[in-house]
C-alpha cells in the first residue's frame, strides 16, 4: 500500500539505495494521487531529496523546482510546517549545487520572494542543514564572519540533533577555513593563505590585488572583472609580478601572445593591447612606458599583490574561476584562460572524475559548477507519519 512504499523508499535511501528509494517514492506518490495531498506531497519532497543526493539536477518530473514548491505551499496549507520547510532547504540546496547563488539566498532569507518569512527558529536537524547552506554561500562570497557565524549555529543545532553525518559536515567545513586557499606571490617567494586571509587582503584599502584567482584586478573597495579579457589580465599580471620594477617588452609579448619570435606586428599588438588596459584599470592605477618596457603604478600610493591559486597549471585555474560557485560554459573558461575549448575539456574531464566539478545541462545548454564547499547530509525527515489506508 501506498504508506508501506513511502516508509520502505525512505529506508532505501538510508542504506544508500537512491536508485531504488526514488522508484518506491514516486510509486507511492501516484498512489495517493490527489484525494491524500499531504501524504502525496510528502514524497514528491522525499524524492526531491533523494535526488539531491545523487546530484540529479535535472528540472523534470517530481524532482523538479516547480512540483518541489508547489509541494512545499501544499504542506504549509495544511499545517505540516517541518516537512514545508524542509522542502525550502532541499529548494535552496538544490540551487547552490546549480550556482544559482543569489535564488538560493533569497530563498534563505527572512523576506524571500515568495513572501513566506523562514522562521528564525527551526527543528535541530533542518537548522543545522540550514547553517550549513549558509555557511557555503558566505564561503563562496568571501564572508568569512558570516561564515563562521553560519558554522556556529549549523554546529549547536547539529550536536542538539544528534545526527553524526550533520556533525562530520560541520567540521569538515571548519577545516576548510585552515585549508590554504591561494598563494601570494612576490618576486622570488610565495606565501600561502587561508580563506580569511584571501578576505582581508581583498578588502584591504591600501593594496592593489591583481586576483589571479577569479581573473579581476581590485582595491579600496572597486572590483574590475577581467575574466572575459585574458590578454588585458595577463598584462595585469606580469607587470604586477614585476612590481615596483618595469618588465621587458620582448618578455610580455613571449608570455601573453605565446610567442618566441616576435615581429614588428606583436611589438604594434602590445602597443595596442596596453592602451586598452591604461584605459580600463585608469581608476586604480597607471600603466608607464619605460625604456626598456612598461611599469604599473598604483594609485594612492598602494602596494602590489598578486594572488594566485593554491595549484599551479590548468586544473587549479578551472578551479579558481569556479570558485564563486557560479556556473560557466565551456567557451567562458575557454576564453577567460586563453586555451582551446579542446583543452578546457580534457582538464574538465578529469576534475570530473576526481569529483572536483561537476556537470549540468546537456549540449550547448551544459554548464560546468564546483563541487559545494561544505556538501550536504540528506536527513530525510519524510515521510514522518503516513494516514492509514
Amino acid at each position: 500500500d501506498p504508506p508501506a512504499l513511502a516508509l520502505r523508499g525512505i529506508a532505501m535511501a538510508q542504506l544508500g539505495e537512491h536508485p531504488r528509494a526514488r522508484e518506491l517514492l514516486r510509486r507511492a506518490a501516484r498512489a495517493f494521487g490527489a484525494h491524500e495531498p499531504v501524504a502525496r506531497a510528502r514524497c514528491v519532497v522525499a524524492e526531491a531529496e533523494v535526488a539531491l543526493a545523487q546530484r540529479d539536477l535535472g528540472g523534470d518530473g517530481s524532482k523538479g523546482p516547480a512540483a518541489l514548491l508547489a509541494a512545499a505551499h501544499t504542506l504549509q496549507a495544511h499545517g505540516d510546517t517541518t516537512n514545508a520547510l524542509q522542502a525550502r532547504l532541499v529548494a535552496a540546496r538544490r540551487l547552490v549545487l546549480l550556482g544559482r547563488l543569489a535564488e538560493a539566498s533569497d530563498m534563505l532569507a527572512a523576506h524571500p520572494a515568495d513572501g513566506v518569512p523562514l522562521p528564525t527558529h527551526l527543528p535541530a536537524p533542518l537548522a543545522a542543514v540550514a547553517g550549513l547552506t549558509r555557511a557555503e554561500l558566505a564561503l563562496r562570497a568571501l564572508h568569512i564572519d558570516a561564515a563562521h557565524a553560519a558554522l556556529q549555529h549549523a554546529e549547536r543545532a547539529a550536536q542538539h540533533a544528534g545526527v553524526p553525518a550533520l556533525q562530520a559536515e560541520v567540521a569538515h567545513a571548519r577545516a576548510l577555513l585552515a585549508q590554504p586557499a591561494a598563494r601570494l606571490l612576490a618576486p622570488g617567494s610565495e606565501q600561502a593563505l587561508r580563506l580569511q586571509d584571501v578576505a582581508a587582503l581583498r578588502a584591504s584599502s591600501h593594496t592593489l590585488v591583481v586576483d589571479a584567482c577569479r581573473h579581476a584586478v581590485l582595491a579600496g573597495g572597486v572590483a574590475l572583472p577581467l575574466a572575459r579579457r585574458p590578454v588585458l589580465f595577463a598584462l595585469v599580471r606580469a607587470l604586477a609580478q614585476a612590481w615596483p620594477d618595469d618588465v621587458d617588452r620582448e618578455a610580455l609579448i613571449a608570455s601573453v601572445f605565446r610567442t618566441r619570435h616576435p615581429d614588428e606586428t606583436h611589438r604594434a599588438r602590445l602597443r595596442v593591447e596596453m592602451g586598452r588596459l591604461r584605459k580600463l584599470i585608469a581608476p586604480l592605477a597607471g600603466v608607464e612606458a619605460t625604456a626598456r618596457g612598461f611599469v604599473l603604478r598604483p594609485l594612492a600610493g598602494r602596494t602590489v599583490a598578486v594572488l594566485a591559486p593554491p595549484v599551479d597549471g590548468d586544473q587549479g585555474a578551472l578551479l579558481a574561476l569556479l570558485a564563486d560557485g557560479a556556473a560557466w560554459s565551456t567557451s567562458a573558461l575557454a576564453l577567460a584562460l586563453g586555451d582551446s575549448q579542446r583543452t578546457v575539456q580534457r582538464a574538465l574531464a578529469e576534475l570530473e572524475a576526481s569529483s572536483q566539478v561537476r556537470a549540468i545541462g546537456q549540449a550547448r545548454a551544459r554548464r560546468w559548477v564546483a563541487a559545494p564547499l561544505v556538501g550536504f547530509t540528506t536527513i530525510l525527515l519524510l515521510p514522518t507519519t503516513q494516514p492509514n489506508p
